[in-house]
């Protein structure tokens, strides 16, 4: 990012290719909830030296910006990284009912899931409290450029996102693979691109773009929705369904005779899944969280808050494919 570390970190920290997808839904109307959430848990001392290098380089940033003139003063006093710290406040999107991002308990109106987790910690770091609004992921980007939110989780940067917004590096890759119907064992798309095997998919997803390009010779049925999928699947009538991870986990987890869930390879397919925040001249907010990303990715620490996540929606972490990179 171009930051100069004053400290070693101890590990090698790597940036990997991730995934969120379009199957992951962008229909809800947004409305806002505004809540405060608060965690008895501690973050480490070890952890807020190893990061605290991506906010010291604030102070040499605002003297400069001092320096050349009124109009870029201005601009570095509006910047998202110092207005939170200044009110004590990060404003995020939640998306009700998208696990294992989100979820929200609907007696107690506390949130939980892997996002939740990501953005507890942030806010203990930055020593603030959060302040929900609850969202879509299309929606997200529209309240980013707004600045009704200072940060949206759970996003796949595409280009044409890139044009409006800022991503933070790569969270975690989220994979394509396929809901195997008992018996059938498949490990590569070529093991199911075979004209007896019958697959489904949802009309229009990015499951079908996936499916059509590295299945073609399967007998692909694109049906109008994933209800539709997974019904067609229960019934027997397809063999095995082309479907991102976090979709197929948890629908096999809520009926488990749907069969098991495998990533293919040959090739590896996925779509990275990052953060997003508001594009402004001054990029010490992103570059901020990308540090965080790219620290937490290296200790494990993302993978374990993204396996809790998952359990929410009733998936045993050793359900989880070993392969899955995060």
């Amino acid at each position: 990012m171009g930051m100069t570390t004053p400290m070693p970190i101890g590990s090698t920290v790597q940036a990997y290719c991730c995934v969120a997808t379009r199957t992951l839904g962008l229909t809800e109307l947004m409305q806002e909830d505004r809540v405060t959430t608060s965690d008895d848990g501690s973050i480490s001392e070890d952890r807020r030296e190893a990061l605290r290098y991506a906010l010291a380089i604030g102070s040499g940033a605002a003297l400069a910006s001092g320096l050349v003139g009124p109009a870029a003063a201005q601009a570095s006093a509006d910047n998202t990284l110092d207005r939170i710290r200044a009110n004590k406040v990060l404003r995020i999107a939640v998306l009700p009912g998208e696990l294992p991002y989100f979820n929200k308990d609907l007696a107690s109106g506390t949130w939980s899931g892997f996002s939740i987790e990501m953005a507890n910690d942030i806010a203990k770091l930055l020593d603030v409290k959060l302040e929900y609004t609850e969202s879509t992921y299309g929606n997200s980007i529209l309240d980013l450029q707004s600045n009704k939110i200072d940060l949206g989780f759970a996003l796949n940067p595409t280009p044409q996102r890139a044009l409006v917004v800022d991503f933070c590096g790569t969270v975690f890759p989220h994979p394509f693979g396929a809901m195997l119907k008992k018996g059938l064992e498949a490990k590569t798309w070529a093991d199911i691109n075979k004209p007896e095997v019958n697959v489904a998919v949802d009309v229009g997803s990015a499951n079908e773009a996936v499916a059509r390009r590295f299945a073609p010779n399967a007998t692909i049925k694109s049906l109008k929705s994933r209800d539709e999928v997974m019904l067609e699947m229960a019934s027997g009538r397809v063999d095995c369904v082309v479907n991102a991870l976090v979709l197929g986990l948890t629908a096999i987890a809520k009926n488990p005779n749907l069969g098991s869930y495998r990533i293919l390879q040959s090739p590896s397919v996925a779509i990275p899944s990052s953060m997003a925040v508001r594009r402004e001249p001054d990029k010490r907010w992103r570059d901020f969280l990308s540090v965080w990303v790219d620290y937490n990715r290296g200790i494990g620490q993302m993978r374990e808050w993204f396996v809790k996540g998952l359990s929410l929606a009733g998936v045993k972490p050793e359900d989880v494919p070993v392969e899955l990179n995060i």
